[in-house]
C-alpha cells in the first residue's frame, strides 16, 4: 500500500479548473519531484493536498484512508501528517528563530514546552543553524531563513514534507545551503514531495519524477528515464530546451 495515493484529483481556483484528473503514488521514504512548465499545476497539487485549494473530484488517501476535504476536522488531521514549506519564508519578524520554530507545536499542538524546545535544538542542528537560535529573521540571509522555515515545518513532526519551489526566491549563491538540507532529509528517510526548477538537483535526489503540463500528469518514472528518454513529445520538448542551458 502506498503511503500517499492521489487518485484522479481535480481542483479549481474559483470557476477555473487547474488540475485535471491528477494521479500518482508516493511510498514511505520516497522523494517525488513535480516538474514542468510554469502554470502546469505543480504548486497547486501541493496546496490541494493540504486543503488550501479545493479538491472538486477524485480523492487522496494516506495509508489507505481517504481524506474528506469537506470536513475541517479531516483537513486538520491531514495537516498533522503533511507540512508544506513555501517559497516565501513567512517567518514572524518579531520572534527569534527558536520562537518561530516552537510556536506552533506549543500553541497549536499543545506539546510540552521543554520537549518542543529540545526537539527544535535538534532540528536547528539538522539544518545547520544551531548557533542562530537567538537571532531574528532580519539578521539572517534568505537561505538561512528558508532553512528555519524547513525546521519549523519539521517541528510539527509531519510524515510527509511538501516543498514548493523553496529555492526560487533565493540569490543563486544561497541555493545550495537549502538543497543540502533537503539532501540530508532525504538521507534520513523523510518522505518528500517537491516542486523545483533545479533540474540537476531533482535528478540527483528524486526516487521518482512526475512531469506535468496543463494541470495533468504527462508521464512519470525514475529520474534517468524522465530526463534521458522521455516518452511524450511534450516532455522531450521541455527537457530538450531546459537541459541545453
Amino acid at each position: 500500500m502506498p503511503h500517499l495515493a492521489v487518485n484522479d484529483v481535480c481542483a479549481k481556483y474559483g470557476s477555473l479548473e487547474v488540475l485535471h484528473g491528477i494521479g500518482f503514488e508516493v511510498d514511505r521514504g520516497e522523494v517525488v519531484s513535480l516538474v514542468g512548465p510554469s502554470g502546469s499545476g505543480k504548486s497547486t497539487v501541493l496546496r490541494a493536498l493540504v486543503g488550501l485549494t479545493p479538491v472538486t473530484s477524485g480523492h487522496v488517501e494516506v495509508d489507505g484512508k481517504k481524506i474528506d476535504y469537506g470536513s475541517s476536522q479531516a483537513v486538520k488531521a491531514a495537516r498533522d501528517r503533511m507540512a508544506i514549506v513555501f517559497q516565501q519564508y513567512n517567518l514572524f519578524q518579531n520572534m527569534n528563530v527558536m520562537r518561530n520554530v516552537t510556536l506552533a507545536p506549543i500553541k497549536i499542538k499543545g506539546r510540552p514546552k521543554a520537549q518542543v524546545e529540545a526537539k527544535a535544538i535538534e532540528l536547528l542542528d539538522l539544518v545547520g543553524l544551531s548557533e542562530k537560535r537567538d537571532a531574528y529573521p532580519d539578521q539572517l540571509s534568505g537561505g538561512q531563513q528558508q532553512r528555519v522555515a524547513i525546521a519549523r515545518a519539521l517541528a510539527l513532526e509531519p510524515e510527509i514534507l511538501l516543498l514548493d519551489e523553496v529555492t526560487s526566491a533565493l540569490d543563486p549563491e544561497l541555493v545550495n545551503e537549502v538543497l543540502d538540507t533537503i539532501r540530508r532529509l532525504a538521507r534520513e528517510g523523510m518522505t518528500m514531495i517537491l516542486v523545483s526548477h533545479e533540474m540537476s538537483f531533482v535528478r540527483e535526489v528524486s526516487s521518482k519524477v512526475i512531469f506535468m503540463d496543463d494541470g495533468k500528469v504527462v508521464e512519470s518514472g525514475p529520474p534517468a528515464e524522465i530526463f534521458d528518454t522521455p516518452k511524450s513529445e511534450r516532455a522531450r520538448d521541455f527537457f530538450g530546451k531546459i537541459l541545453r542551458h
